[in-house]
Parts: C-alpha cells; structure tokens; sequence
C-alpha cells in the first residue's frame, strides 16, 4: 500500500476540500508507487492563503536576526538528512543520486546565505536637504507569497525563493510541482523542525486549478514561478491584471559554443553533463552546441563516443549516469521532435530512441545528438527538455554569438576559447543573464544571482541578493528633529 500525505495548512496536515488525489511513481520503474496527494482546488487554496495572512504579521516583527536563527537551523538539518532526502528525490523525479545530493547541497547552501542576509537587510541612510532633518529606507516584507516550482529540481529551486522570502519576513503558500511533490514536503519538513512557526508556511498540492487559485487570490502579494514559457507568460497576464508583482523564470534554449582555440577534453567534459546530465531536463541545459568549423569533426566524434559510454538507469544504482525522463508525456515529446529533426533536414548523429533498461520499465532515452542543424529548425530554436543535443556550425566567434542570440530565450551560455578576449567580448555580447567562460551551461552558486531575459524571465532573479531585492520592498522614512514646519519644505510640496 502507498503512503497517503496532504497539504500542510496553518501548521496541520490537512486532506483536500475537493476530495480528490492524484498518485506518483518512480519514472524508473512506474510500478514504484510513491504516495497520494490531494488534488486540491481554490476552498484549499483559500485556506492556505488566510493561514499565511494571519501568520504574517508575528513572523514579520520577529526581529530578522532570529528568523536567520531558524534558516540557519534549517540548514543543519538539511545538512545532517542529504543523503536521505537525496535518495527520496531520485526515487520521485529520476534523476541519478549524485545529482539529488548536488540539489539538496544548494538548499543547504542558500539556507545559510539567507540565514547571514538577515543581518544585512540594508536599507539606506543619507543627508538630508535640511538641516536638523534625517532621511532614510528601510526594507520591509512584500507579505504573502505564492511559490510555484518545478519538479526538476524540487529541493534547490524552491529554496531559492522560499528561503529568502522567509528571511526578508514574509509568509508562505508553496505549491510543489505535482510531479514531485513529496520532495517539496520534505523540504518543508525541515522548515518545521527548525522552528518555523505555524501559518508561516504552507503546502497546497496540486495541478492548474490550484495554480491557477493561488496566483489569483486576493491574500497573496507577490508570485515567484519557475516553470514552462507559456504557463509563466500566462501567470504574468493575470498578475499585471491584479497588479501583483510577479518573478518569472521559464526555461532557455542554451548555447554552448567551442573556438577552434578550445580545449577540447575540457569542451567535451562541458557539453556532457551540459546535454545529457538530469537526463537533459534543465532550464540550464546545453541544448545548442555552436562549433567553429575547424573542431566540428573531431568534437562531434568526441561527444558520440562519450555519449555512447553513457550508463542509463535507476538513478539509485551506484553506475548509472544517466537516469529516466520524468513521465510518458515526456518521453512522446522527445520522440516527437526527434521525428521533427530529421523532418527538417538535420542528421541523427547518435542515438534518437527510446532506451530499454534490463529489469525496468521506466521512461528512458537515449542520448541524442543531431548534426547539420540550422538556427532556422525547431530543435534549435524550441526547448525540448530531454537528452537532444543540436550542433551547429559557424565559421568565425561573431557568427557564434549570432547564432547563440537567434532564439526567444537568454537563460544560459558558455564559451570554450584560450582567447582571452574572445571570452570577456563575449560576457558582454551573448544575449543571457549567465554566461560561462570556459565551463558549462549548467551550475548556480547560493550567493549568485540566477535567471535569465527575453522569453526567459522578466527582469527578476532567484540567489544571491537579487532574491531579496524581489521579496522586499523600499520604505522611505523622513525624521525631522528641528521642531518647526521649514519653509524649504513647503515649497518642496508646493513644487
């Protein structure tokens, strides 16, 4: 028999007004059955949202330095529990054990950097036109923020936002992807035992309509997403409409480009785990390698024979690479622009079907690279989030970038080149909110600011400070200790 689990309202774990659940499995092995959860709707919602609302105003006045008290202790936990929760994580999304201790390593990691800000909530302190006058900002909490997350990476991704959000003094209704949700309560177990009191944060589980409820209720002030361009674009329309304020990260379609001056073992390392690491399905993926046409060749040859040394599996098994995609409807879509590929004229190089593992009947794919790709093909052009590597060719590094920038997305980009110079022009001219010099696309550092422009965001970043630039908004205090009404002032307002 699976295990049963709910939402988490007001500090108790409660059943779904709707009466409705929803199963999850292990997309290794679908008989793997992970649990049920409620498929809640808006009645769930709007209990969250009230207990959130009444939370806020006791866990905002808590002096900042003790929620940091609480984010550090959190942090510990995760700490001493990685390899538990990693093993969870595998068994739910898929992806390979060294992986999931990576994703909880960032929690880890952003627990404390959240924890440390909350001595640093900085607002600013500067002269006054007059005197016997002070002005300053402080920062005080948006209020109450919806945080919808992806399942690929279901521990770090919601620790990005939730952390900070939780340090600047705000409370929580959290909706983990409902393709891994008993990894976003395992995070939020954390939270628990550290001390975070009831109200301050809350899960309601579920699909669209409880997405949908949650951007949309009135309680709610702001909205972090990180999901799919068309879920995200639709979320913003409906919080420009409430005039909420909405962070945004949606994916990418991210280039890698290799000079002829590059080391090639190291290129090859890069690319890799850049296509093929999370069996593909990161925002971050290198899903466009640009060669120079010198290196072409032999780089292909290179990847196709690392490629091919590639173990798929159950992500739990010590030798496995490379683990399964998340479900079924995953596995039709890359088998769909797959077809799509060779349709529109470029070369299966390797791979391109589905893979068979001995003893398991899980989602798995092969590794899969095309040549001959045109910037003008879908599979250059269209996020594919699976193990598709699309190469392209150029003559020459300003070729590279215009190729590299001929897309919708500027989530994440990297350069391969001993040339100095080539490297920081390109920190400037590639058209991404990352760009690596001489490593892959994929990586993010807790003290970092993450996301990207264009298609893929909307000005706002997850890590480092930027996060709380998000969560926290501007006061401007005027203290006039001078005891009369200045004149200066008054023609100040009158003006």
């Amino acid at each position: 028999m699976s295990d049963t689990f709910r939402n988490l309202v007001d500090g108790a774990w409660t059943d779904a007004a709707t009466g409705q659940t929803f199963g999850v499995t292990n997309p290794a092995d679908p008989t793997d059955i992970i649990g049920t959860f409620p498929n809640s709707g808006p009645a769930d919602v709007d209990r969250a949202a009230e207990a959130a609302s009444d939370a806020l105003g006791s866990w905002s006045d808590t002096p900042a330095p003790q929620r940091g008290r609480i984010l550090r202790e959190a942090g510990d936990l995760l700490s001493n529990r990685k390899e538990d929760i990693a093993r969870s994580m595998t068994r739910e999304m898929g992806k390979p054990f060294f992986e999931t201790k990576g994703d909880v390593q960032e929690a880890i990691d952003t627990a404390y950097y959240a924890a440390s800000e909350t001595r640093r909530l900085f607002g600013h302190t500067v002269p006054s036109e007059l005197p016997d006058k002070m002005n300053m900002s402080i920062r005080q909490p948006v209020g109450v923020c919806g945080i919808i997350t992806a399942w690929n990476f279901p521990v770090a991704v919601p620790s990005w936002k939730i952390l900070p959000a939780l340090a600047a003094g705000n409370t929580i209704v959290f909706k983990p992807s409902e393709e891994a949700p008993h990894s976003g309560r395992l995070f939020v177990e954390t939270l628990l035992d550290a001390g975070l009191p009831d109200g301050v944060i809350n899960i309601v589980n579920g699909a669209g309509d409880a997405g949908e409820a949650l951007v949309e209720h009135p309680e709610v002030d702001a909205v972090a997403f990180t999901g799919s361009y068309e879920v995200g674009t639709s979320i913003a329309e409906t919080c420009g409409r409430l005039n909420k304020q909405v962070s945004l990260e949606m994916g990418g379609k991210n280039p890698m480009i290799v000079m002829d001056d590059a080391d090639l073992d190291l290129a090859l390392e890069g690319v890799i785990w850049g296509a093929f690491g999370t069996t593909g399905q990161r925002c971050t993926a290198t899903s466009r390698l640009i060669c120079q046409e010198g290196i072409h060749d032999e780089f292909v040859e290179m990847i196709e024979e690392e490629a091919d040394s590639l173990v798929l599996g159950d992500g739990n098994q010590d030798d496995t690479d490379v683990g399964p995609l998340i479900n079924e409807a995953a596995l039709d879509n890359v088998s769909g622009y797959v077809d799509t590929g060779q349709d529109e004229g470029a070369t299966l190089k390797f791979g391109g079907n589905q893979a068979h593992v001995d003893g398991l009947d899980g989602y798995f794919f092969e590794p899969t690279i095309f040549t001959d790709v045109t910037p003008d093909m879908r599979i250059a052009q269209e996020e594919i989030f699976g193990p598709v590597l699309s190469v392209l060719t150029v003559n020459s590094y300003e070729e590279a970038v215009e190729v590299a920038n001929d897309t919708k997305y500027g989530l994440s980009s990297s350069i391969y080149t001993e040339d100095i110079q080539k490297g920081f022009q390109a920190m400037s001219e590639i058209d991404a909110g990352i760009t690596y010099v001489n490593g892959p696309t994929i990586g993010a550092e807790a003290h970092m600011p993450f996301g990207g422009v264009k298609g893929t965001g909307n000005g706002h970043r997850d890590g480092g400070w930027a996060a709380f630039e998000f969560f926290t908004e501007h006061k401007t205090v005027y203290v006039d200790y001078s005891g009369q009404l200045q004149k200066a002032q008054m023609d100040s307002v009158e003006e």
